[in-house]
């Protein structure tokens, strides 16, 4: 990573968010550490897509004047390697609650799982999952699940372009997923599992490109916290 750097005018960070953090928490992160260098009360400082606590992997942070860029990247396509756990469901569609549902996986195989996946290549309506900070009516999804409120969540029209079966352990299948702005891998992993008549959730994630933006080339925070100390 280079070793000057210019905030104000404005720079495009990779960085590797760690798993548990919020994407809010390493926003304010970067912010603190850059306006403690630069012995300012302010900056602007955001990101180009938020990732859930639960995973981890590349987010493009945006400061100064670079900020006006941050849509261009929000639109980009974006790659993430996903491990679905089969056989079970969990409220949110991810490990942030239990396992409520449990499903027969015996019937699954390799030749399936292709198959499934196939049908879900393209265009295709998606339901966001409850357990989101989508907004219906004022109020975010993940608030009205909290007091098990019924919501109406109207599907979304969403694109994938590729889903590559990585690696499979029944009953964890890991896949490769390319898609467009706005899609749920959890609710991916909800309807994947629904279609192989079975069920499924994300027991894991990661984030691996954004555009023409990837991993490998982002930074960890520790090292960016290193790099700013030694300027």
């Amino acid at each position: 990573m280079k070793k000057t750097f210019q905030f104000l005018e404005g720079e495009v960070l990779l960085i590797n968010k760690p798993l548990h953090w919020t994407s809010f928490q390493l926003v304010n992160k970067l912010r603190w550490l850059i306006k403690r260098k630069l012995g300012i009360k302010k900056i602007k400082v955001g990101h180009a897509g938020t990732l859930d606590p639960l995973a981890s992997g590349l987010m493009i942070i945006c400061t100064g004047k670079k900020t006006k860029e941050i849509s261009k990247y929000q639109a980009a396509e974006k790659e993430y390697i996903a491990t679905l756990k089969l056989g079970a469901t969990t409220p949110s569609y991810d490990g942030e609650t239990e396992e409520n549902y449990f499903y027969p996986t015996k019937h699954i195989s390799k030749e399936l799982i292709l198959s499934v996946c196939n049908r879900f290549i393209g265009e295709i309506e998606q339901v966001p999952p409850i357990f989101s900070a989508i907004k219906v009516k004022g109020k975010k999804l993940y608030e009205s699940a909290r007091k098990r409120n019924k919501v109406d969540i109207k599907p979304r029209i969403i694109r994938i372009d590729e889903l590559e079966i990585i690696n499979m352990d029944l009953p964890y299948i890991k896949l490769r997923v390319s898609c467009s702005k706005g899609t749920y891998i959890r609710s991916l992993a909800h309807d994947l599992g629904k279609a192989m008549k079975s069920g499924a959730w994300l027991c894991e994630l990661q984030r691996t490109k954004i555009g023409s933006k990837t991993l490998k080339n982002a930074i960890e925070i520790n090292d960016f916290q290193h790099i700013m100390k030694s300027l």
